[in-house]
Order: C-alpha cells, then structure tokens, then sequence
C-alpha cells in the first residue's frame, strides 16, 4: 500500500506535473466565470517554472542532497561486501528492444563492476525488482537485468547476490538485510546516486543495516555558483528539481513513517 500511494501522490506532487496542472487549471478557468482565479493559477504557473527551470532551485536543493555523505578515502581497506541500490537501468526496454540501457544513474553499475574487480574477496549485491505500479509481476526485474549486463560486461556468473522482490528503498534495505545478515563489525558499502545517499543511509540504518556511504553518480560539481551558471536548459533545471522534490518529500515521508532513522541523516 505504501508503495502505491507514494507512486500516485509524485504523479501530482512532481514540479514538472504540478506546473502542467496549475497551467491547464488556469486556462480552464479563464474561459468560465472565475477567470480572475484562472489568472491566479496561471500566474503562479509561471512563476514556478521561472524558478525550477531556468532558475537556481534545482541545484541548490540538490547540492544540500549530494554534499551531505562525501565519498569515503580512495585507499579504504577491503570491505565485507558492496550493496548496489537499483534505479540505474530500464528494465522494460530489455524486453521491448532487446537493449541493456541505463538512465542517468547508469555509472552506479559501472562503479559495481569496478568494485567488485577492485575487491574481489568482498561480497557483492545487486537490490532491485520490478516498478511495475500494478504489481502484476509482467516483464523482468531490474536485478534481472543488471544480471545481464554485469555478465556482459565480463563480471563473471555468480559474483553478485541479486536480491529482485524490492520496489522501493525501504524494501532494498530490509530484503538485502535478511539475504546477507550482516555480522557486527563487518564493514559494507553502499553504492547509489549521491542525491539519494542520505535518505539510504537513514532507511538501512533504521533497517539495523550500518553501511558506508559511496555515492556513484552526481548532478552536481559542489558549488553554489553552479545554480547561477546560465547554460542549463530549461528541461534540465525541471529534470533536477523533480529528482531533488522526490529525495526531500522522502527524506519527511520515510522520517514520519518510521522507515529512517533521522529527518536528514548525517555522516
């Protein structure tokens, strides 16, 4: 259930769909008797996408996201195991095209090969299973088709857990848990984007699961003077202030349900 209604309630609450919505409500209402309110709405239209896509909204409410966990020392000691977060891959187009691609978050799986090549005595695991909304189980899995492409990569059969019943990042964190049963001391890397990275580590921490921050995959160079460069295109500053919206609402959502240990989790 709780999976549905956090799908539902973002095909609304997106900036980019909030803004669609606002405009054609505005529009609507222009042509009735409530016009002045249909003005209103189309103003505050514009004056959301003014701020989200050519303005600095985007970057400066990820830049808090992706500074917050930097990346452990390069000359870290050997871990116990690596935990590889989905959401890097469209499994749907495995079948649909017969292609093995990945989203903007595509480096999460590159940077898996190249730890478990980097440590090959630690443990590696691949989280992920289907978005389908319905749940009606059609199409493979996202560890299925990280599957695919790790082997084609060259990373040998067998090298990696594949954990495929999780749909969201809560569940990544429970099932990933029970497969693997950490044992006190033992030392494991997370691997996800760095705009994600805070709501993980407080999701695995109140999962009982203490691991080590290693963010893969940025939006960002980590100044402030970045979200006044004027060379980003509008759909780009949209792109980025619905990926950071989605991390901030989830950082309260998870927070007041009990699924992370903090509001905004800290190293």
């Amino acid at each position: 259930m709780f999976y549905t209604i956090s799908k539902l309630f973002w095909l609304v609450a997106a900036p980019s769909n909030l803004i669609a919505l606002l405009t054609v409500a505005g529009a609507l209402l222009c042509v009735t008797k409530w016009a002045r309110r249909g003005r209103e709405l189309l103003f505050a239209a514009a004056a959301l996408y003014l701020l989200c896509a050519p303005g600095p909204l985007g970057i400066l409410l990820t830049l808090a996201l992706e500074n917050r966990f930097q990346r452990v020392h390069a000359d870290i000691a050997p871990p116990d195991g690596v935990i590889v977060l989905g959401g890097a891959m469209d499994d749907s187009m495995v079948e649909a095209r017969g292609a093995l691609v990945l989203g903007p978050a595509g480096s999460r799986m590159t940077e898996a090969v190249a730890l478990s090549r980097r440590f090959p005595e630690a443990k590696m695991v691949f989280t992920g299973g289907s978005a389908d909304l319905l749940g009606n189980g059609r199409g493979i899995t996202e560890a299925e088709a990280a599957r695919r492409l790790f082997e084609a990569l060259g990373v040998p059969p067998g090298r990696f857990v594949y954990e495929d019943r999780s749909r969201n990042t809560w569940e990544n964190a429970v099932f990933t848990r029970d497969i693997v049963q950490p044992k006190p001391g033992e030392r494991w890397l997370l691997v996800t984007s760095a705009i994600h990275m805070p709501r993980s580590m407080g999701i695995f921490r109140q999962a009982g699961f203490d691991v080590v921050a290693w963010p893969a995959h940025y939006f960002t160079n980590g100044h402030v003077g970045q979200a006044f460069a004027l060379n980003r295109q509008a759909s780009d500053g949209l792109i980025l202030v619905d990926a950071a919206a989605r991390e901030w609402i989830g950082l309260v959502v998870y927070w007041a349900t009990g699924k992370s240990a903090a509001l905004f989790p800290a190293p």
